[in-house]
């Protein structure tokens, strides 16, 4: 829980009490305060002593340390660093032991925590896990309710070219409305044909994709470049679980098809390859029937949506009782003379704040929950 050195104290005392007043269970006001239950009861131990004067910070830096590496030492440790940069603690111990270094050799892991200190190892940066909206359950009853967009697995072909193929579908129908040859999943070209599909097909009430690029990031939301542009058009992401492709079952099983009948052998660049995916779409999509259609063929099922692609992009609004914050060129919002954190995605983007509980707010995206505000911490927390 990051508390100031001011506030320590009286979170501390709020901690207490809340604990003494039976509000809470011990295991939930010690969630509430993010602390674990062992530093909870050492709290409580202290405070029972030595009443609040117990709660007070202590020095955890012990007075004497019989076994600290020398200063010499250190600075020799150091000097193979800077002389062999990429070496590790079991390679400098090798070298110090030939240069018959006086005194005790440390061991490896005295060593890496000296570089550590130094500045000379960096520890790897930790990747962020967003929180998940769940299973997706949207079941659709008729055309455009839900689409289905992925990038089928990348192959490399004739020429030594990767292909990234794009495949967008109509849940219900079955109808294949895109399958485009892409040398990468970067969001231009990926943008550009959502664009020309918006264009010739109207609108879908919600699209629902894997949770990789650019369909979704680590922002708060698992939002997106491309999944925002969406949600202004007035359609929902829908993103289903990490590990979970059955849940986009129908695109999955089209997957498997157009892999056995476009991908073996593959064609020899771009151009082929996407002439084959064109005569496959057709084949499909026009003579191919479906059982899950009872033998009709998704042409015959499917039409075009009745929302066209509009001119602008409309304002996002919310209901009457929510606060609404602009989030600004730096990436946050200005709460009660405090700065927030949001996402830098959101730049320039209206969001919704509902007040859930004493100091704490829902915080939306039009319809996606991005977290909750704790004016305790003054951030949002997505999990």
């Amino acid at each position: 829980m990051p508390w100031n050195e001011v506030s320590v104290m009286d979170e501390k005392i709020r901690f207490i009490s809340d604990y003494l007043n039976g509000v809470l269970t011990f295991t939930e006001v010690c969630h509430r305060y993010g602390i674990s239950r062992e530093t909870g009861y050492t709290w409580v131990h202290r405070y029972e002593e030595e009443g609040a004067s117990g709660l007070e910070e202590r020095a955890r830096i012990p007075r004497h340390c019989p076994h600290k590496t020398s200063p010499e030492m250190e600075e020799a440790i150091l000097a193979v660093r800077r002389k062999h940069p990429r070496w590790g603690a079991k390679k400098i111990l090798q070298m110090l032991e030939r240069q018959r270094q006086p005194g005790p050799l440390p061991g490896k892991t005295t060593v890496t925590n000296i570089l550590t200190r130094h500045g000379r190892i960096t520890s790897p940066r930790k990747r962020l896990h967003r929180a998940h909206a769940g299973k997706p359950d949207t079941e659709p009853t008729a055309p455009n309710q839900l689409w289905t967009a992925d990038f089928k697995g990348q192959f490399k072909m004739a020429n030594g070219e990767y292909c990234y193929p794009l495949t967008v579908m109509d849940a219900y129908s079955r109808y294949i409305l895109s399958i485009l040859a892409l040398p990468s999943t970067a969001l231009k070209a990926t943008h550009a044909e959502f664009r020309r599909l918006f264009q010739t097909y109207g609108l879908p009430d919600r699209i629902r994709t894997d949770n990789g690029t650019p369909f979704a990031s680590i922002a708060l939301g698992r939002l997106s470049t491309l999944s925002i542009w969406w949600i202004r058009l007035g359609i929902r992401p829908e993103l289903i679980e990490p590990g979970h492709p059955q849940q986009n079952g129908r695109h999955e099983r089209m997957h498997r098809t157009l892999k056995a009948e476009t991908t073996h052998p593959p064609e020899a660049d771009f151009s082929a390859q996407q002439q084959r995916f064109d005569a496959f779409r057709q084949e499909f999509n026009d003579i191919r029937p479906h059982e899950a259609l009872q033998q009709a063929t998704p042409a015959s099922v499917y039409h075009a949506s009745e929302k066209s692609l509009p001119e602008t992009l409309k304002k996002l609004d919310y209901p009457a009782h929510y606060e609404v914050r602009i989030v600004s060129t730096n990436s946050g919002i200005r709460w009660k003379s405090q700065w927030v954190s949001v996402t830098r995605l959101l730049a320039g983007e209206r969001i919704g704040l509902e007040e859930v509980d004493d100091g704490l707010w829902a915080v939306w995206y039009g319809p996606i929950w991005l977290g909750r505000l704790d004016e305790r911490l003054w951030r949002i927390v997505d999990h």
